[in-house]
């Protein structure tokens, strides 16, 4: 299993490239479409918890850790 935002970037485009075959017939481009559409969806999920974890780290680089960092348990999963 591959779990970066690249191979993220790397399964969109592979969407890209299959909705764009020629030799699909209408079943199969609409297959690819409702393919495409659930990697969408997941992709934005995925692309908003890494935005989450990312603000979170600014936010504690722009106010310190000074021993009092304490993660959301959202990203953390549990209480520190």
């Amino acid at each position: 299993m591959k779990n970066t935002l690249g191979d993220l970037n790397n399964y969109l485009f592979e969407s890209l490239e299959r909705i764009n075959d020629d030799s699909l017939d209408e079943e199969g481009f609409e297959r690819e479409i409702k393919r495409a559409d659930a990697t969408v969806k997941i992709g934005k999920a995925i692309v908003n918890n890494a935005r989450v974890q990312l603000d979170a780290l600014k936010h504690m680089d722009e106010y310190g850790y000074e021993g009092k960092r304490v993660m959301p348990v959202m990203i953390t999963g549990a209480n520190e």
